[in-house]
């Protein structure tokens, strides 16, 4: 059987050539320019569908880079490596806007169940994590099943002491378990530190059961102690309540050995393919650069970069280009605070008016399952177009409350009407931060659907005229609504 993509470009294949009695021969298929934007946005989403180019971006990136922590060498090569990969794919104002941060590079990292079953530990430090003394940390631990129980601990009743959360991280297609469960990274050493604790540890914040840990940032509070933060795995997570509950005092010794190498540099790679008619209009599709170190950066977000750049380029490689400008932009330092997007919103906050829409790819390789937008009239005819061009992917008509993607957000703040191509995550978490996040994790079909997604909608986007910010009259008190 036929798929709609298929079924609709046979339908305009022969309407397009249709024959002459006489003859026999095929009249010549119009112009490019004389075609609807609904008929070239189905024929890119099968040149999507069917191209090499989404997984040899990712193959390459993984394989030839690597890890791609921010602020290091490894991703420096990374954004001199784009820089020369868009450029050989003809982008338009290719071109590197760097920024400072602060450095941290990941040490020895060693945890032990010393009593009262000597046993080793798997275990990985959060970032911008302090060390541990030479010797490291021997204490005894305190389990919280939950991490409201540590927020309910009283001051001074950790004192000398190691804290350990061990709630789960739920499994959810849209990644809401792992929102619900961020504080107890981000925010729980600090947490820990404030009721008198040495070191803080977490189950790691993942869906699978394997014995690797998930790594990811933390933030120390102000006026809080910085303590050493890890996390173990969850098998370690779960050895240790079992021996808790067997009324055993459990005893971790934990080494961390991180520095912090002080103000350094990361960027942001900017390439365009320049719009026809409205150059100064910018639909943006975004995904990030750096990586942790544990794997390869290959799901997060080497598949982002790949499914951004496919789409631009499919486009530019049009006979005609769209009106509007569409600007991929690969951020730096995603994963130590979304420090790229918020540089990016700073050296561009004069023209985020002419951003008309924005989005990224930041969750996995897809696929994608619906359109979510955050505009002012959801029921703007150049939505409902890019809506139909995305159902024959298997792509259904969302909310109104989108959030665009984690490096969209500052650019939110400023006014930019956003979208979402809400990707399959049931999975992702599996690997998320992890030595699993590697390139035989990518499946070819999956990232192929997502390119394809993106590519119908910044096509759509940037070639139909369309106002996000303004709402029509009779629709105006329902905007914050949706849809």
């Amino acid at each position: 059987m036929k798929t709609p993509i298929v079924s609709v470009l046979g339908a305009l294949l022969l309407s397009a050539a249709p024959m002459l009695p006489a003859t026999g021969l095929a009249v010549a298929a119009p112009a490019a320019t004389t075609r609807s934007p609904d008929a070239i946005a189905a024929d890119l989403a099968a040149k999507a569908l069917a191209s090499d180019l989404p997984m040899q971006i990712v193959t390459d990136l993984t394989t030839e880079i690597g890890p791609r922590l921010a602020g290091t060498e490894a991703e420096k090569r990374a954004a001199d490596w784009a820089v020369a990969r868009l450029k050989a794919l003809g982008f338009d104002s290719v071109r590197q806007e760097s920024f400072t941060i602060t450095g941290w590079l990941r040490g020895e990292e060693k945890a032990e169940i010393t009593g009262p079953a000597p046993q080793p530990l798997v275990v990985t430090a959060l970032g911008t994590s302090v060390a541990t003394p030479p010797e490291g940390i021997e204490a005894e631990v305190v389990v919280f099943k939950r991490y409201a129980d540590l927020l309910a601990a009283p001051e001074g009743s950790l004192e000398g002491k190691i804290a350990l959360v061990t709630e789960k991280t739920v499994r959810a297609q849209d990644g809401s378990g792992y929102g619900a469960a961020g504080l107890i990274r981000r925010a729980g050493a600090s947490e820990a530190a404030k009721r008198g604790a040495v070191a803080y540890l977490l189950r790691s914040l993942g869906t699978h059961d394997h014995r690797f840990p998930h790594t990811g940032s933390q933030v120390y509070a102000e006026g809080a102690p910085k303590i050493p933060a890890a996390a173990i795995s969850p098998p370690d997570a779960e050895q240790i309540e079992r021996l808790v509950a067997r009324g055993h005092t459990v005893k971790v010794k934990l080494k961390l050995t991180p520095s912090h190498p002080g103000t350094v540099t990361s960027q942001n790679i900017i390439a365009e393919v320049k719009g026809r008619e409205k150059p100064d209009e910018i639909i943006l599709i975004g995904a990030h650069l750096d990586s942790w170190d544990q794997g390869t950066g290959a799901i997060d977000d080497g598949a982002g970069v790949a499914v951004v750049t496919t789409a631009a380029k499919l486009i530019r490689d049009l006979p005609q280009r769209p009106k509007r400008t569409i600007r991929v932009v690969l951020f730096g330092a995603e994963e130590y605070g979304l420090l790229g997007a918020k540089a990016y919103a700073e050296a561009h906050k004069a023209e985020m008016g002419k951003h008309i829409l924005a989005t990224e790819a930041d969750f996995g390789q897809g696929p994608v399952y619906a359109f979510n937008t955050r505009v002012a009239d959801p029921k703007h005819p150049s939505i409902v177009r890019i809506q139909n061009a995305l159902t024959p992917l298997g792509i259904y008509r969302g909310d109104n409350a989108a959030h665009g993607g984690p490096d969209i957000g500052p650019m939110m703040q400023h006014g930019v009407p956003v979208v979402n191509l809400a990707l399959e995550g049931s999975d992702y978490f599996d690997t998320h931060h992890t030595p699993d996040d590697t390139i035989d994790r990518i499946e070819r079909k999956r990232l192929n659907q997502t390119a394809a997604a993106y590519t119908v909608f910044a096509y759509l986007a940037a070639e139909l005229d369309g106002d996000y910010r303004q709402a029509r009259v009779a629709d105006a008190p329902n905007t914050a609504s949706g849809n």
